[in-house]
């Protein structure tokens, strides 16, 4: 069918079509420091048809007050979580040399839940911490974005 596409959906938007599955991704985005993995994951997925929720924007600004009074980035924090919520599958990517401390309390948000994937290369800061909490609640762990997309794919 035509619809039977990708679909990818930018914070802090909502798709017009959302597809039957969907994948949530989360992982380290830290500006100058982290590679853009979201890009080259999102090109190993986009022949599925699926919805895939990114929250990298280019409109982020740094000098918004990371506050629960702040509009845009209550926005941000918000959306994030109610689309992990909504998605099938979260992949977490941490990056070797960032901290992501977001993404290490989005994992403990999740690895309960049994939808998880984990990519975690050497030389991330808190690979033991990641690598003991994956191993207790049966979550994969991978070195690789292209390991990451094959693992999201048998989690679908």
């Amino acid at each position: 069918s035509p619809d039977a596409r990708c679909t990818i959906c930018m914070a802090p938007g909502l798709p017009d079509n959302k597809q039957p599955a969907s994948i949530f991704l989360s992982g380290s985005i830290e500006m100058g420091k982290a590679i853009d993995w979201q890009t080259a994951l999102t090109k190993r997925l986009e022949h599925l048809p699926i919805t895939i929720f990114n929250p990298r924007r280019d409109d982020w600004d740094s000098s918004w007050e990371e506050d629960i009074t702040n509009a845009k980035f209550r926005e941000q924090v918000d959306w994030e979580l109610d689309q992990m919520a909504l998605a099938d599958v979260t992949v977490v990517c941490f990056v070797a040399g960032t901290q992501s401390p977001i993404s290490l309390m989005e994992l403990g948000l999740n690895a309960r839940d049994g939808k998880v994937v984990v990519c975690c290369p050497k030389g991330f800061w808190k690979r033991g911490n990641v690598q003991i909490v994956c191993h207790r609640y049966g979550i994969p762990v991978v070195e690789t974005v292209e390991e990451l997309a094959e693992e999201a794919i048998k989690k679908l």
